[in-house]
């Protein structure tokens, strides 16, 4: 029976089940509570727990594809779980995607649609966003999540000025908080409107360095996979080797070291090392997209 201190108390529980269970286990999602994540949840939960008023606080979380954003999402979300009650269900936090080709009606059908109310698709506007409030009201609504919130650039320069109106007059409205979502051209967006600028103050999350957060992260992830031995990643050393190959976003991280988590079952090794690293499937996205080009061309 090996040791398993090394882990986590949920991971070492799956420890003790077989490969395929395990496995199973590390394809799995996976909250890892780093520091500047935590203080995101914390001040997520500011704005749930402060009183409705005219002027609502909003929030414009920023960082590169696939380095957390929805991750501190979702975990938020789950927080704050759907209530239900006799004659209504209780939805505090609501999460929708800004459509591709945004439109205001695509907005208010896909908000609409996040609650479950249904849709109908030919409605017109007006009634369309009357029937939205209402519902948005009704279901008790402290914050709306807009993911993707980069999508209004994507529309002529009317469309995002109508898109920036629409993001004020539903925070004033109802007395909700925003939570916007997106890259870098998200807050080109927002600071475009001086109003929406000062409501929403930015978050960032930053491309990962090598640093001695880095390596707490990688000592994070390595203590949830549910292997037999130690995986010794978190020196400086090895987190170079990781961010280098994942070139620096959480999520590139996460797939780097789940298939060498992978790898370290099925061969028997159980633990993250160089070996299994190297060995993985892996490839980083500017290798993905070479292939691709080469596949391609």
């Amino acid at each position: 029976m090996y040791e398993l201190s090394h882990l986590t108390p949920s991971a070492q529980q799956v420890a003790l089940l077989d490969n395929d269970e395990r496995i199973a286990r590390i394809k799995s999602d996976r909250w890892i509570g780093y520091p500047l994540a935590t203080r995101y949840i914390q001040k997520l939960n500011e704005l749930y727990t402060a009183p409705r008023r005219q002027r609502m606080a909003n929030l414009l979380i920023i960082g590169p594809t696939n380095n957390g954003k929805s991750m501190i999402v979702e975990k938020f979300k789950r927080d704050h779980p759907i209530k239900s009650y006799d004659d209504y269900e209780s939805i505090p936090v609501l999460s929708m995607q800004m459509p591709s080709d945004p439109s205001i009606i695509r907005f208010y059908s896909a908000l609409l649609s996040t609650t479950g109310a249904p849709v109908i698709y030919k409605s017109r506007l007006a009634d369309l966003e009357q029937q939205t409030l209402r519902i948005l009201q009704k279901i008790d609504l402290k914050i709306l999540i807009i993911d993707e919130i980069h999508n209004i650039l994507s529309g002529r320069n009317s469309l995002q000025r109508e898109f920036l109106n629409l993001l004020r007059y539903l925070g004033n409205e109802l007395r909700i908080s925003l939570v916007s979502v997106g890259t870098r051209e998200a807050y080109l967006a927002i600071q475009s409107d001086s109003q929406l600028e000062n409501r929403f103050e930015p978050m960032v999350l930053p491309r990962w360095q090598a640093n001695q957060e880095s390596c707490s992260l990688l000592a994070s992830f390595a203590a949830s996979f549910p292997l037999q031995k130690p995986s010794h990643i978190s020196s400086l050393e090895m987190t170079q080797y990781c961010l280098s190959r994942t070139e620096g976003t959480i999520g590139e991280l996460s797939a780097l070291l789940t298939s060498a988590a992978i790898v370290a079952v099925k061969t028997g090794e159980e633990s993250i090392n160089e070996n299994t690293l190297k060995i993985s499937s892996y490839m980083g996205p500017t290798m993905r997209r070479r292939q691709f080009e080469r596949d391609v061309l």
